[in-house]
């Protein structure tokens, strides 16, 4: 039988994931309760692990979490609950729960090609909450696992008669993520490019190069029906502007700072966690 899983370690496992969850924490009591202030207990969308005391007032905090997990909220939000009333318990006190939500991956990299280049970027990006979709058509092109790697997943191109099956790679992907091109071929990078513009729902688009790989492909991709608007959207050189340097670490660095700047506006926002107000209200003495 398996051991429940406590709150620590699901929240250590889920963080790593990139998996939306929430941290639902008792900050505040008044009379009788089922769990002092410091209670924790993390909530998936399919998931509890470790408990608030059990009972109608847990679930109505389980169901507080997965809405706004369902909502893709994300940060602080403070709850308070009578236990009475609605919570049908007859404990008579009442609890604030502050809720820690965590919306998961904060965007998803497609990352094509596993040279130089690819390999380091894996690396800078790792510390980060970004989920990474790496392909190459290689048999040996990824390096041995190691460190924390349960955001990156491998996958290689499905060799057809032809060569790699590069429109199956592309519509294997979840719509809105980040796409990157650095293959070590051309053919194939050209091939990319035509089957990510023809999907037409990347967040972004960038391809490794120099601006006259880049007018050689451009000509081509418009001999292959691609209009203007579309070919204006792929980012070649990549790289945030003004950086300099063609070794790996260098260009790795710049491609980094350049997804930076491509974060959704959410997640750039200036978040202020729970007012001040509600805090002093929380944990007055008069409230306990």
């Amino acid at each position: 039988m398996r051991r429940p899983e406590a709150w620590h370690a699901a929240l250590d496992r889920l963080q790593r994931q990139t998996r939306p969850h929430a941290l639902a924490s008792v900050v505040g009591v008044a009379g009788s309760t089922p769990r002092e202030p410091g209670a924790k207990m993390v909530i998936t969308e399919d998931g509890v692990h470790d408990t608030l005391g059990g009972g109608t007032f847990e679930w109505q905090v389980i169901e507080a979490a997965r809405e706004a997990l369902a909502a893709g909220q994300s940060g602080t939000q403070l709850e308070a609950f009578p236990l009475g009333g609605r919570s049908g318990q007859c404990c008579g006190g009442y609890v604030h729960v502050l809720i820690e939500l965590f919306a998961g991956a904060e965007m998803t990299v497609a990352l094509f090609g596993a040279g130089h280049v690819g390999q380091v970027l894996v690396e800078v990006l790792a510390p980060l909450p970004w989920r990474i979709l790496w392909f190459d058509s290689r048999e040996d092109a990824f390096p041995d696992g190691g460190g924390d790697r349960e955001r990156l997943h491998h996958r290689r191109f499905v060799m057809g008669p032809e060569g790699p099956d590069v429109a199956a790679a592309v519509a294997s992907l979840p719509p809105g993520c980040h796409a990157l091109v650095m293959t070590h071929d051309h053919a194939e990078d050209r091939a990319l490019v035509d089957a990510l513009l023809r999907r037409g729902d990347c967040a972004s688009l960038g391809l490794i190069g120099s601006d006259s790989k880049w007018a050689s492909f451009r000509r081509r991709l418009a001999d292959a029906g691609h209009g203007e608007a579309a070919l204006s959207t792929v980012r070649c050189p990549i790289g945030v502007p003004g950086a300099h340097g063609k070794r790996p670490y260098e260009i790795a660095l710049a491609v980094a700072a350049e997804l930076l700047t491509l974060k959704p506006e959410a997640e750039r926002a200036d978040r202020r966690g729970v007012t001040p107000e509600a805090l002093r209200e929380t944990f007055s003495p008069s409230r306990n």
